[in-house]
Formats: structure tokens, C-alpha cells, sequence
């Protein structure tokens, strides 16, 4: 090799060197990531222990529900968008800079590794999620969990509903006299089940059959039958109200956590971008912190 080629000069190293090198550093990629996911656990499972999460804005008694899923939503974003952000920056930082590029194309690459950053952690959290650990999975299953128990409490007792002709066969064997108390159970169940399913409304021959069977075989008066059919009703109703609720609430928690993790999640990208270039900044011009970082 000739003494005065370019590639002989220090600092510069040969061209079969530089062909040799991807311009992915996967080393400083990994190292990132793993950053940037050990510091979203430590904060998200802090602030779980807060009370700062989706899965129960009524876990602190006295404390407004909007007030705590507006503290749970900026805790959250913070957190996604700073652990981004502190994985880009040591990944430009660590980075191993070609010096066939210009600074404008260093930036660009530096800001390239912040981006595959950003995505190698989300896969991380996807499969966290998948495996049950995420907080979206754990919305899904608080609200679904929530609307399933309120439902079962309105059709107790209606198993039978599985065949859709059952309520309408009770009617054509209706009795004033007393029956067994098991069947009267029963077919007192598919009534209910089947007002269900027409938005909590109780027929009135309906009504009038449930007050004659408990009169027949509860002992009750006509009047106090009637007062206890009542009550029953309402209160199916109340629970069926209360289901419609949890649902209604799920299905808005679910919209907005996933609304907040979109925006919050092209937020943090942009951030993980930025920061790998500062950090490449910093690594080009041997940035240091003598006032955070000191020597012991």
C-alpha cells in the first residue's frame, strides 16, 4: 500500500473496513432497547403501585375517577416517552459512527437507530401484552370481566334460555294452581331472561302470572305478591342498567387507552429520533456531564 493513499491516513479507517461495516450497529440497538424497556417496567409498576393505572379509577376511596384516569394517562405518557427517549440517546451515543458521511447523514443515521429503538421496544411490549402482562390486556379483561358479572346476575337462574322456544312453550302450560317451587324457579327465570332481551320490559300478563304463582306458593297476599314482583323487577333492571354501564365504560376505556397509546407511542418515536441524534452530538464531540458523572 502506498504511504501517501488516504487510507494510511490516522483516524480513517481502510475502505475494505468501511465496505465491510453496516451502518446498522446492532450492539448499541440492543443496548437501547433493553434501556429503554427496563426503565417503562420500573415506572409503569411504580405507578401501578400508586393507584395510576386503567384497571380501577375507584381504587382510592374519595378520589374523583376522571381526576385519577387523567393522572394514570399523563404518568403513562410521560413514562413511554422519557424511556424512549433515554434508550435513543445511549444508542446514538454507543453507536459506532462511519466516517464516510457527511454530518447532515450521521445525524440521519444516528436518528435511524432512535427509530429502531422505538420499534424493537414496542415488539417487546406487544409480546409482554400478549402474555397477559400488558396494561391493554389488562383493561380488556377488567371490562370484560366486569360487563360478564353484571350479565350473569341478570340471567340467573335462565340456563334454560339456550333454547329459544322455552319461554314461549312455558306459556301455553301456565297454571293458577300451585306448582313444584323448582319449576316455578324456572320458568320465574325465563321470564326474566327473556324481558332481557327486550330492554328490562315485563309484559303485563307476564307480571299478573309471576303474582299469581308466588300468591299460589308462597302464602302471600295478592297485594304483598304484587309488592314483591315488583321489587324483583325493578331490581332486575337495576342490574341490567348496570350491566349496560360496565359496557358502555369498557368500551370507552378501550377507546381512549388505545387512542392514548397510538398518540402517545408517534410522540415517543419522534423522541427516540431526536435523542439518538443528540446523543450522536454528544459522542462526535465528546460531550461529557463532570457535574452528574464525577469520579470517585
Amino acid at each position: 500500500m502506498s504511504v501517501n493513499s488516504p487510507a494510511g491516513v490516522a483516524g480513517v479507517p481502510p475502505e475494505a473496513e468501511v465496505a465491510e461495516r453496516s451502518y446498522i450497529d446492532w450492539a448499541a440497538i440492543i443496548a437501547g432497547i433493553v434501556f429503554a424497556s427496563a426503565i417503562s417496567l420500573v415506572l409503569i409498576s411504580f405507578g401501578s403501585a400508586l393507584g395510576l393505572n386503567f384497571i380501577d379509577f375507584n381504587a382510592r376511596e374519595g378520589a374523583a375517577p376522571v381526576l385519577i384516569g387523567i393522572a394514570a394517562a399523563s404518568w403513562f405518557l410521560w413514562v413511554q416517552i422519557s424511556s424512549f427517549m433515554a434508550g435513543g440517546y445511549l444508542t446514538g451515543r454507543m453507536r459506532r459512527r462511519n466516517h464516510d458521511a457527511t454530518e447532515d447523514e450521521s445525524d440521519m443515521r444516528d436518528g435511524a437507530h432512535g427509530l429502531l429503538v422505538w420499534g424493537g421496544a414496542m415488539i417487546v411490549g406487544a409480546m409482554l401484552a400478549v402474555s397477559g402482562l400488558g396494561t391493554a390486556g389488562a383493561i380488556v379483561g377488567s371490562a370484560a370481566a366486569t360487563a360478564t358479572t353484571a350479565a350473569s346476575n341478570v340471567a340467573e337462574g335462565a340456563g334454560d334460555m339456550a333454547d329459544p322456544n322455552a319461554y314461549f312453550i312455558d306459556t301455553l302450560f301456565r297454571s293458577e294452581r300451585p306448582s313444584d317451587p323448582g319449576v316455578a324457579r324456572d320458568e320465574a327465570g325465563r321470564i326474566f331472561a327473556q324481558a332481557a332481551l327486550n330492554d328490562g320490559e315485563v309484559p303485563q300478563e307476564d307480571r299478573d302470572y309471576l303474582v299469581s304463582v308466588v300468591t299460589a306458593n308462597s302464602g302471600l297476599t295478592p297485594e304483598e305478591a304484587q309488592a314483591r314482583v315488583d321489587q324483583v323487577i325493578a331490581n332486575v333492571e337495576t342490574a341490567r342498567q348496570e350491566a349496560v354501564e360496565a359496557a358502555r365504560v369498557a368500551r370507552n376505556t378501550t377507546i381512549l387507552a388505545a387512542f392514548l397509546f397510538t398518540a402517545s407511542s408517534l410522540v415517543a418515536a419522534i423522541g427516540a429520533y431526536w435523542a439518538a441524534q443528540k446523543g450522536g452530538n454528544h459522542r462526535d464531540k465528546h460531550t461529557h456531564f463532570p457535574s452528574v458523572f464525577r469520579r470517585f
